[in-house]
């Protein structure tokens, strides 16, 4: 597959088979459900840090300031803080991180059409081993 990345033509491609490529971190954060979580509802706007943590059940706060952090370090969500009493602080995506959303929300999106066979084949397993 070709990248449409930028880089020079005297480095190597990258090759995320390698235990070295650079790459994996970015399929770390792609396989990462609260990254993926929170990139889907960013995308469709702007969030307080409280609005996410009540909209992705489930979620710590510790988990989600992590997941948030990593992200704006990548690159694909921005922080901003306002000079409130408490402090008021938006996250918002990035252009970059918009191209990745749009990516993941087709895994999304097929998780959500086909819930239902892989429950199946589960339970067809399961019954298989006991």
């Amino acid at each position: 597959m070709k990248s449409s990345g930028h880089r020079k033509e005297t480095e190597p491609a990258p090759n995320p088979y390698s235990a070295r490529c650079a790459t994996r971190l970015v399929l770390d954060r792609i396989g990462d459900k609260w990254a993926v979580l929170v990139l889907g509802l960013l995308a469709e706007e702007p969030t307080r840090f409280n609005q996410l943590r009540r909209a992705i059940e489930g979620v710590s706060q510790k988990v989600l300031s992590q997941t948030l952090k990593s992200l704006e370090r990548d690159g694909l969500v921005r922080r901003r803080a306002f000079a409130t009493v408490p402090v008021t602080v938006e996250y918002s995506i990035t252009p970059l991180g918009q191209s990745l959303a749009e990516t993941v929300s087709a895994l999304r999106i097929w998780a959500e059409t086909n819930i239902g066979e892989v429950q199946k084949a589960q339970n067809r397993y399961d019954r298989a081993k006991q």
